[in-house]
């Protein structure tokens, strides 16, 4: 009993440290699955998913399902749409967590929360992330001028490549918002255009924006 105890007390304390956490992190705790299985059953932790728990007091962010996915896919960046809702530039709210991953790494098999997986080569994926904090989990996501022009890449005119693309719309609404509320400038918005190779897709967009602001 004193065992199992101190192992309820480590676990209750990883979780008040890190929001949330994943079997891999108890078992590294010392803390067993039979635990967790008798911490649940007495309302001590909430199972968010497969192998991912939190405390059942959290507040619960509106953003909480970008914390899950950032727990169970460690090396994915949010991106696109989720991106977008993020940074507060759409009033769209994805149905499915937007993530972009490397060109090797692993699609992760998780149905919860539903992701929306794509492919970045690594350039792509690694420049202009930023790092932010949704209950108590290290998040990255791509800063504005990023993702906007993320949204520009993944077009719906860009072809079959993108066939679930969120569309040319959005990130017109995105490049939009993003300058009204001064979020980005665009020379940033240039700057990562010029880097992906669609500078000429964007610039026309980008110069009637500015020519009316």
């Amino acid at each position: 009993m004193i065992a199992t105890e101190t192992q309820q007390q480590r676990a209750l304390s990883l979780l008040n440290r890190q929001g949330m956490a994943r079997l891999s992190e108890f078992t590294r705790e010392g803390i067993t699955a039979a635990t967790l299985v008798r911490m649940r059953e007495k309302g001590l932790i909430l199972q968010l998913g497969r192998g991912l728990y939190q405390l059942p007091a959290t507040v619960g962010d509106t953003n909480h399902s970008l914390a899950e996915a950032a727990k169970l896919v460690p090396k994915g960046v949010v991106c696109l749409v989720s991106a977008l809702a993020f940074h507060q530039l759409t009033d769209t709210m994805p149905r499915s967590v937007w993530m972009a991953i490397g060109p090797k790494d692993r699609r992760p098999a998780i149905t919860r929360p539903p992701l929306q997986i794509v492919r970045f080569r690594d350039k792509m994926l690694n420049d202009g992330v930023g790092k932010h904090h949704i209950e108590g989990v290290t998040v990255r996501i791509y800063n504005v001028a990023k993702t906007v022009v993320d949204l520009f890449r993944y077009r719906q005119s860009a072809g079959r490549r993108y066939k679930k693309s969120p569309g040319l719309n959005l990130a017109l609404e995105g490049l939009r918002e993003a300058l009204r509320q001064r979020k980005a400038t665009p020379a940033q918005i240039a700057e990562y255009a010029q880097d992906a190779g669609i500078w000429k897709v964007i610039e026309p967009y980008l110069q009637a924006m500015t020519a009316n602001a």
